[in-house]
């Protein structure tokens, strides 16, 4: 049996969570437009009757303006220490720049050096001929850093084309070993943190580009309330999202509470899908001045 660990690495945006998703089968981990959004490493198990694939997906790798964003950074290069293969996401519909090739040559100064598959993520949104120059531009990169792809794949997530070749591409590059996770589970991730990464997910969206980062959520207490009708459960779930000022408190809450409410019902749903009954969402919203810049608060917010 082939087993082991495989993660993606990429720009913010770059396709990493979703096709995390999709290989998994299953949503674990969250996907915005928003740049930045994964914060923890996240780890998603596929299984064939051959191997176990262990995703992990980690933050997009950043130029850190704050002491969360160096955090972040760190978690991403202790990932790159701990796994057997690399995926290296290069969206199709965008150059592959600066960035980009900052990335590659960071993974290329590993002293034991993982074994790279480079993906062509978000392939729906480009035409064959604009396929092509970027296939050609990834390939140029052997040359240009040192290294050498063991596979080039154009993937879709979004259309779930060529992810089962994404996926039996890393299997192929895995050694043979144990199974790490028992059949049926799908992710390590604890409940609590799924359930403040749906919220936050929730709540991302509609916001303008600075106040994402500013926000972040934490679960005061959650369980299954006792005392209910039979075959009426209900969760309950108390929890606060936390910003850095007053003004943005402002705006999370929006015009006498909308903006709260909207992104309460969004996460309630997800989430009641998750625990199989109906939830009730308490949703607060608190200020913790500076907190991204803040060891003390970092800490206490699990980064």
């Amino acid at each position: 049996m082939k087993s082991g660990f495989a993660c993606f690495v990429g720009r913010p945006n770059a396709g990493k969570s979703t096709l995390t998703n999709a290989l998994v089968g299953t949503k674990i981990a969250i996907a915005s437009s928003k740049p930045q959004t994964t914060r923890h490493v996240v780890r998603g198990v596929v299984n064939t009757p051959e191997a176990q694939l262990i995703v992990v997906d980690t933050p997009g790798l950043h130029k850190p303006r704050t002491l969360l964003g160096e955090r972040l950074n760190d978690r991403v290069h202790e990932a790159w220490a701990d796994v057997d293969v690399i995926g290296v996401c290069l969206p199709c519909n965008e150059r592959v720049g600066p960035g980009d090739t900052f990335l590659v040559s960071e993974i290329a100064k590993l002293p034991n050096r993982p074994q790279l598959v480079a993906l062509a993520t978000k392939s729906d949104l480009v035409k064959p001929a604009r396929m092509a120059q970027h296939l050609l531009k990834i390939a140029s990169l052997e040359d240009e850093l040192g290294i050498r792809w063991a596979s080039i794949v154009p993937v879709s997530a979004l259309t779930d084309d060529q992810v089962d070749v994404v996926a039996a591409e890393l299997i192929k590059l895995l050694p043979d070993g144990p199974q790490y996770y028992p059949d049926g589970e799908i992710t390590d991730e604890p409940t609590e943190m799924m359930f403040t990464e749906l919220i936050r997910e929730a709540a991302l969206e509609g916001f303008n580009d600075e106040l994402p980062h500013s926000l972040t959520v934490v679960i005061e207490e959650m369980g299954e309330r006792s005392g209910r009708p039979e075959g009426k459960p209900l969760f309950d779930i108390y929890a606060s999202m936390i910003v850095e000022r007053d003004s943005q408190k402002g705006i999370v809450i929006g015009h006498k509470g909308e903006r709260l409410k909207e992104v309460g019902t969004k996460a309630r749903l997800q989430i009641a899908e998750l625990v199989g009954m109906p939830v009730n969402l308490d949703l607060r919203v608190k200020v913790m001045k500076d907190w991204q810049r803040n060891p003390k608060f970092l800490n206490r917010l699990g980064f």
